[in-house]
Order: C-alpha cells, then sequence, then structure tokens
C-alpha cells in the first residue's frame, strides 16, 4: 500500500525523479525521463505494480516500518534514511547521480551506524506503469530486466535471489559497513552500460548540489524554506532543453477517491514563466536563461497556435489515455495520462509568457533578438482575440468564460510590450496599442466588478469569486490601495477561505458538475493561498500575512516539499507531488516578506 503523499520523498537528475516513502520503498520512477512510462508505479496501485523497497528485515517477512527520522543531506537532493532497530541503528542513502554521458541510475547505499542489522533489498520492475512483467536474468554476473524496448540493470555486491517475480536480497551490516544498489536504465538493443561506482558517483551528486546552492542570492530569515524550493525546481528542470515540469508525477488526486486527477509532467507556459521569475530573483540565470531558449524552441514560427503546455522537449501532441489497469492513488480513478488541455485556449498564458520575457530583459539576460519578435507577435494574435472567452488559468473542461482573469493577464501582455518599444528595444504600433490597453483596461473594470460586493468576480456576469484575482495588485493593474483591489482581498477571504485560513481557487459543487465541468470537490490551493500572504503585505497587513505565510510552511513534509493542495478536512496534502506551483509563489512570498521586514524574530 503506498504511504501518504507527505510521506514521500524526491529524489532525481534533472532527467527524471523518483519518489521514496519512508518505509524506504521507491514508488515511483519513470525511465529514462519525467514522461517516460513508469518503471515503479506502485504509488498509483500495488506492489504489483512495481516499487523498489530497502529497509531493516523481521521475522516471519513483516515489512518494515517507517524510518524512524530521514533528512537530505545539507542542501542537496541526497536523501538520508535512518532506521532504529533491537538490533542497531542503520542508514540508507538515495539519491540519483546529475546525468551527464552516464545511464539514468538510482544508487542506494546501505551503511550500517550500530549494532548488527539484518536487511532486506525487494526489488518488482514492471515496466509499462506497472503492466509488464519484464524477463529478468544474469548477465555476466549482472541482473538485467529486459522489456521491449527498455532494459534495467541492477548492480550490487550483495547476493541476489528471485522468488515470486521479484528480485531479493538478505544480508546484514555493521558499524561501518557498506552495501551498494544501483539500477541503470538502458536501450535494450544496446549492450550493458558501465558498472557504477556508488561511492564515487556520491562524491560527485555531493558536490554537484553543493555548488548549484552557492550561487544563491537569497540570504533572508526564510533561507532554509527559499532553498529547499529552489532545488525542487532544479530537480523539475530537465536539463537537456531547461523545460520544466509542473510535478514529476501523474494523478495524485485533488481529492481522495474522486476524479481530478491529471498528468503533470509537462512543461506549462504559466507555470514554466513564473518559475523562471522565482530563478531570476534568486541568482540563478543560467536557469532561466535556458528556460527561455526552451520557449523560443517550442513556440517556434507559429505563436498564433501557441498551447498551454508542451513536452519537456518542446513536443505539441500530449493526448489523454486512461490506464484501466491501475486502481489509482487509495482508489482514486482515473489513472491519465497524457493531457487533453493541451489545446485549450488560455488567454492567460499570453500574459505569463510576456512577463516572463519582460523580466528576463529587465534582468539582464542576454539578448535574444527573437525573444522581442516573439513578444510582437502573441500580441499582434492579442488584438484580434483578447475578447474572446477562454477555459482560463484553471483549464476548465466546462463551457468557455470570459474569466477576469484571463483579460487581466491579457493587459499585461500588452503593457509590457509597450514598455519594451518605449525602452528603444523593440517598433510596433505604439499608440494603438496604448489604446488597447486602455480599452481591456476598461472593459475589466466594467465587466468584471460587481460595484455592490466591491468585488472582481470569476468572469463577466457572474456573482463566483476566483483566487487568481489576488493577481490584478501584483501584476499592477490596479494599484494595492485601490479599493475594488481591498474589496476583492477581504470578499475571497470571506468566501473561499477554510476554517484555517488557506484558500480554495473558485467555489466547487460537490456531486454536481460546476463551473470547471467537473463533479467534487477539491483542497485549498496553496499557490492561491501564498497570492493572499502577498497581497495582505501589499495592502499594509503584514503581521496578518506573516502569520499566514508561517501556517503554509508549517503545512511542507519533513523535508520542505509540497503538493498541490491542502486538504483541510483530511488534513493532509492532495494533488501532485511535488508542486512547482506551490513551490515558486512560496519564494516569491518570502522575498516580499523579508524586503518588508515582515517576519518573526
Amino acid at each position: 500500500m503506498s504511504g501518504r503523499i507527505e510521506d514521500y520523498a524526491l529524489i532525481g537528475d534533472m532527467q527524471t525523479a523518483a519518489l521514496v516513502c519512508r518505509d524506504g520503498s521507491v514508488d515511483w520512477l519513470c525511465l529514462p525521463r519525467f514522461d517516460s512510462h513508469a518503471v515503479f508505479a506502485g504509488i498509483l496501485g500495488t506492489e504489483d505494480h512495481g516499487f523498489w523497497r530497502i529497509g531493516p528485515a523481521f521475522p516471519g517477512g513483516a515489512e518494515a516500518p517507517a524510518a524512524t527520522r530521514r533528512r537530505y543531506q545539507g542542501d542537496s537532493l541526497i536523501l538520508e534514511s535512518e532506521w532504529d532497530t533491537p538490533r542497531g541503528t542503520v542508514r540508507v542513502t538515495d539519491f540519483m547521480p546529475p546525468r551527464e554521458d552516464h545511464a539514468p541510475q538510482l544508487v542506494r547505499i546501505v551503511e550500517g551506524v550500530s549494532g548488527r542489522v539484518p536487511m532486506r533489498s525487494a526489488l518488482r520492475m514492471r515496466f509499462s506503469y506497472g503492466r509488464v512483467v519484464p524477463w529478468v536474468h544474469k548477465v555476466d554476473g549482472r541482473t538485467v530486466a529486459v522489456a521491449g524496448p527498455d532494459s534495467v540493470w541492477l548492480d550490487t555486491d550483495a547476493q541476489t535471489y528471485g522468488k515470486d517475480l521479484t528480485t531479493y536480497s538478505d544480508f546484514t551490516v555493521g558499524p561501518g559497513d557498506r552495501q551498494a544498489f544501483c539500477i541503470s536504465w538502458q536501450p535494450s538493443h544496446k549492450g550493458a552500460p558501465d558498472t557504477p561506482d556508488a561511492q564515487e558517483a556520491l562524491a560527485t551528486t555531493t558536490a554537484f548540489w553543493r555548488e548549484w546552492v552557492d550561487h544563491c542570492t537569497y540570504h533572508g530569515p526564510y533561507r532554509e524554506a527559499v532553498i529547499r524550493s529552489l532545488i525542487t525546481l532544479k530537480a523539475l528542470t530537465y536539463g537537456p532543453t531547461g523545460g520544466i515540469v509542473a510535478a514529476p508525477t501523474t494523478s495524485l488526486p485533488e481529492e481522495i477517491g474522486g476524479v481530478r486527477n491529471w498528468d503533470y509532467r509537462y512543461t506549462w507556459l504559466r507555470d514554466a514563466a513564473i518559475t523562471l521569475s522565482s530563478l531570476l530573483r534568486t541568482g540563478y540565470r543560467e536557469e532561466a536563461q535556458a528556460w527561455r531558449e526552451w520557449l523560443l524552441r517550442a513556440v517556434a514560427g507559429d505563436p498564433e497556435n501557441l498551447q498551454i503546455m508542451y513536452g519537456i522537449a518542446g513536443e505539441r501532441e500530449l493526448g489523454e489515455t486512461e490506464l484501466d489497469w491501475l486502481p489509482g492513488y487509495e482508489g482514486s480513478r482515473p489513472v491519465r495520462v497524457g493531457n487533453g488541455a493541451a489545446h485549450q485556449l488560455q488567454l492567460d498564458v499570453y500574459g505569463e509568457v510576456t512577463e516572463a520575457l519582460h523580466l528576463g530583459h529587465m534582468t539582464g539576460l542576454a539578448r535574444n533578438d527573437y525573444a522581442s519578435v516573439l513578444q510582437l507577435k502573441l500580441i499582434r494574435y492579442l488584438e484580434e482575440h483578447w475578447d474572446q472567452p477562454d477555459e482560463g488559468i484553471w483549464e476548465v473542461r466546462g463551457p468557455r468564460r470570459h474569466f477576469v482573469h484571463s483579460k487581466v493577464m491579457a493587459w499585461v501582455a500588452v503593457d509590457r510590450t509597450i514598455k519594451l518599444i518605449e525602452s528603444g528595444d523593440a517598433d510596433g504600433p505604439l499608440e494603438r496599442w496604448r489604446e488597447l490597453r486602455d480599452e481591456i483596461h476598461q472593459d475589466v473594470c466594467e465587466k468584471g466588478y460587481d460595484k455592490e460586493r466591491n468585488t472582481f468576480t470569476q468572469s463577466y456576469g457572474s456573482k463566483e469569486l476566483d483566487a487568481s484575482l489576488l493577481l490584478i495588485p501584483q501584476m499592477g493593474f490596479l494599484p494595492p490601495d485601490d479599493k475594488r483591489v481591498i474589496g476583492t482581498i477581504e470578499a475571497i477571504q470571506r468566501e473561499l477561505s477554510t476554517a484555517d485560513g488557506f484558500i480554495l481557487r473558485y467555489p466547487t459543487t460537490g456531486d454536481e458538475a460546476g463551473v470547471d465541468g467537473l463533479e467534487g470537490d477539491e483542497g485549498a490551493f496553496l499557490a492561491c493561498s501564498f497570492w493572499m500572504a502577498d497581497d495582505l503585505a501589499m495592502i499594509g497587513r503584514v503581521d496578518e500575512a506573516r502569520q499566514l505565510f508561517e501556517r503554509l510552511l508549517a503545512l511542507r513534509n519533513d523535508l520542505g516539499l509540497l503538493a498541490e493542495e491542502w486538504d483541510p478536512r483530511l488534513q493532509r496534502q492532495v494533488g501532485n507531488f511535488p508542486q512547482a506551483f506551490s513551490h515558486v509563489p512560496l519564494i516569491d512570498t518570502a522575498l516580499r516578506l523579508t524586503a518588508s521586514g515582515a517576519y518573526g524574530g
């Protein structure tokens, strides 16, 4: 049985990632890329769908309990889990070496700390998301599992044996003893990958993270949370292209047992654009520039057909299918791969992309003339389409609407392009676009604002609220002290706040399909809760902002990781994990509160 979402740790090599549970079980790993088929898919089903557990062995075959404690090794993505047992203490170190020219590897080093502890490794590989049992055999003393185009090689000095379609190893470690296990992926038509050196790989991985973290320019009171979030964002970046996945998982539910289960292993332009902002503001220009280059390649010469998301190498076709052989996380079905929202119309994306390009320009990223050309092309498209209804930031699967946030972000796109032209770095019809900017602004203020309640609304003519409205002052659409902004913030606090003060995206209707076209409910959306803390600070309620921010920090798991949402009823994290769209606003709010001096002593 899989653990709670917050029971998992993340390890990765900037091309894929694994989730390791507290009991030492790797229950999710796609090879060789984030969006490849899973070799271990137990988190979405049962152990029959693939796992790799290493932990203390107990009489009668009882499974290892949760680790007594765990931590990342300093500021890194190297996980250390320790068990205190009646026979002694043992440590397991899990990591994935940053990939260069070697095969993708997952390394697990068992080390005795005290006493003599019996250990067991149980490795059950199941390819194609748990559907395919591979052929497992020995080649020159190495264990290899083969199915179709994939092969996974197990290297260890420990004795192994097969039982119940699982590869086991039983051994004992005393103080200072080390036993290494490593799996490596290789296309099945190629020869065996090089045999890894576990200790050398550990040293290389440690040095990589130490050097990367040294580039961080933030040294404020929330440094621990900011550094862990930055490391997580780095782990979600596909190194070869610079594309940033929203999360390394698919179908971890927004409601336990519900149908709101989506594949997040792709690059959303919105998520990646706000990630670029956080990276630039904390000193990571190389990653920001890599993302900009990815964007220019993905969009290429076709900005009129801009997608809201792409594959990590810029792929456009992300067809959505359901894996009916997987029962889903805690029975949450369907399990989906691919994402049918890829071709939705979401006009806000034009604003987020333009804002990211603008920020890169303002912070001195190396000049790229096509970036300015792309920005101008996006605005020419918006000129003709900004007044259309769309699916909005939350990718509703119901009817299109005139979402207020989408119109605000269209205004942002035009505004930032006007600033680019005014700076002399691009040419365009300045007066015409100034008129367009004013037209959009007036349209939103007239049609998206409820005078009686003194609040902006989710869409034109609607009475519903939407947490995306919290971005109005952050994007500069209206100043923070505008009565309409303050009224909107207070309305969202009244109508979209949970009992513990966290923020829902918008009202859901339980058993009936609502504005998003889906049945069921969802938890508090963590990004929206961080946005609320930002807004409170902007309107001068800094103590309240700090208190909310610190309550949000307390929702992180013991390793500092956040999923997409928080279920206030079950008091647990829900949604895909870890989620870039949660860690980015954490960084942004920490920077804002630090700048304002609004933090505890």
